[in-house]
């Protein structure tokens, strides 16, 4: 891996996207590692850019109940994997017209909740296991033309998602323990299991 600044970053993507129909972009990065603001970022940053997080892609409710997983929503086996893998091919092969949102107020996927602007030849895709080298996310791997991690240190990632869930309404205990008995569970999945991408951007405290 190479290590590389956000500004950076946005000059290769603007470079590697000349001649090109479509990019995709993966952004990759543990619960509470600031993925989801870098892709808006650089989407943001770049022309014919488009954001992509994989939240839209969590199994409802009932079904993670039924099979005894709620409690360990977002985790690898919470999202149906296989379907985001066919939506990943068909936008790479320039097929796809709409995206899954996932409303956090209503904790609910909202099907076809985002469109994809047709004249987008940047897709910057943010998720947790977009570099998982387990079935069936490792399929993904031929699909990415860019790969970016973001490395944060436990104990920061701690402070923010402690943050995140007290912003929530939670009271800092159980804040505390959705931190350590689910976020950061999945944070180590990440670090663990995931193949090695093509960049890092790391943060200094």
């Amino acid at each position: 891996m190479t290590e590389i600044s956000e500004t950076d970053l946005a000059d290769l993507l603007r470079r590697t996207s000349v001649g090109r129909s479509r990019v995709l972009v993966a952004v990759v990065g543990a619960p509470g590692s600031g993925k989801s603001t870098l892709a808006e970022t650089l989407a943001g940053a770049l022309p014919q850019a488009q954001w992509i997080p994989m939240d839209g892609f969590h199994m409802d409710n009932a079904t993670l109940a039924a099979q005894g997983t709620l409690e360990r929503k977002g985790a690898p086996e919470t999202f149906d994997a296989a379907g985001f893998v066919r939506f990943v091919r068909a936008l790479a092969s320039g097929q796809q017209a709409h995206y899954p949102t996932f409303d956090r107020v209503a904790d609910a996927v909202v099907p076809q909740g985002g469109r994809i602007a047709p004249d987008t030849h940047i897709f910057v895709v943010e998720g947790n296991y977009l570099l998982l080298d387990d079935d069936p996310w490792r399929e993904l791997a031929r699909l990415w033309d860019v790969t970016v991690t973001l490395e944060v240190d436990e104990d920061e990632l701690e402070r923010r998602l402690v943050e995140r869930w007290t912003r929530h309404g939670h009271p800092p205990e159980d804040a505390l323990f959705r931190a350590h008995n689910n976020d950061l569970v999945n944070a180590r999945v990440v670090r663990d299991r995931s193949r090695k991408a093509d960049y890092v951007i790391r943060f200094k405290a």
